[in-house]
């Protein structure tokens, strides 16, 4: 990329991180500041975001904080940037008490998306990113779920088109996260208190697939959601190799997932399948997280 932007009469440096969520830190914050600072940057240069999640959360909120924003641009390299973490304008650093709680609403002037990049991804990294994509299915389009169970190698343009669109019309309607937004969260509550346990090293994408699976689980138990709601997003999980269930309790989870953004006083909005491909924004007391999880 380098090379082309050159070409094109750009000129360009460069500020590497680690690959790993535990980049998304303050320390890479300010490092990153002090980085535009020192080599001069101006409201005229913009910001390229060039690689997975952890590096666009990072950047699009460096972005919004120096010179109280500049432009910043996003190029996702994997598929769980492509689909979700790209589009929206959630930006981001984790703090020790919890994942993505400093950070700002601030939209990327551009995103582009090239396919062929996920053709060097390893397996691993590949397949952790169909978690956001069956969230998708899950959330109101039982068509990618079941397109999902077949081959879908040669269809990862269509299903990035598919998800995108989803994520779209969902912010341009709520942007700021006060309502139908939250839905994206799906499996996300459950799913960052795994990642904090591991100390990160469970993937973001492993951590929601178990998350979702967990939710679905206790939404079927309880009577909200038809039991093949729970069966697909576990058969979709084992096949791209994703968690269903996780080591920790619930109790270890529990002191992590009060702290999610989502809460409100002594409510936390968890997001709850309602119906198969139809999830639910289901507030609750904080007290009956525990036993609806547990069940």
């Amino acid at each position: 990329m380098t090379k082309s932007l050159e070409a094109a009469g750009y000129e360009v440096i460069r500020f590497v991180i680690p690959f790993g969520e535990e980049s998304k830190s303050p320390e890479n914050f300010i490092a990153a500041l002090r980085f535009l600072a020192e080599s001069r940057l101006t409201r005229t240069d913009i910001l390229v975001a060039l690689g997975g999640g952890v590096v666009g959360d990072l950047t699009g909120f460096v972005a919004a904080s120096y010179l109280r924003g500049i432009p910043f641009v996003q190029i996702p390299t994997t598929v769980l940037s492509a689909v979700d973490s790209s589009v929206g304008g959630k930006t981001a650093i984790d703090l020790p008490e919890g994942k993505n709680l400093v950070g700002a609403f601030y939209q990327p002037h551009l995103v582009i998306c090239d396919i062929d990049t996920l053709k060097t991804l390893p397996r691993e990294v590949w397949e952790e990113g169909f978690a956001e994509i069956i969230k998708y299915g899950m959330l109101g389009n039982a068509d990618l779920l079941n397109e999902l169970l077949t081959p879908v190698e040669d269809k990862m343009e269509s299903i990035i088109a598919t998800c995108v669109a989803m994520k779209r019309d969902v912010v341009a309607e709520d942007e700021h996260d006060h309502g139908m937004r939250q839905l994206l969260n799906l499996g996300h509550t459950v799913g960052h208190a795994i990642e904090a346990l591991s100390n990160y090293k469970q993937s973001h994408g492993r951590a929601v697939g178990a998350g979702m699976c967990i939710v679905t689980e206790a939404a079927y138990k309880h009577g909200l959601c038809p039991k093949e709601s729970y069966d697909i997003v576990c058969r979709l999980c084992d096949k791209f190799r994703l968690s269903t269930r996780t080591e920790y309790t619930v109790e270890q989870m529990y002191d992590i997932m009060t702290a999610d953004k989502k809460r409100a006083g002594n409510k936390i909005n968890l997001i709850v399948p309602c119906g198969f491909a139809q999830c639910e924004i289901r507030p609750m007391e904080i007290t009956e997280l525990k036993c609806f999880l547990g069940v």
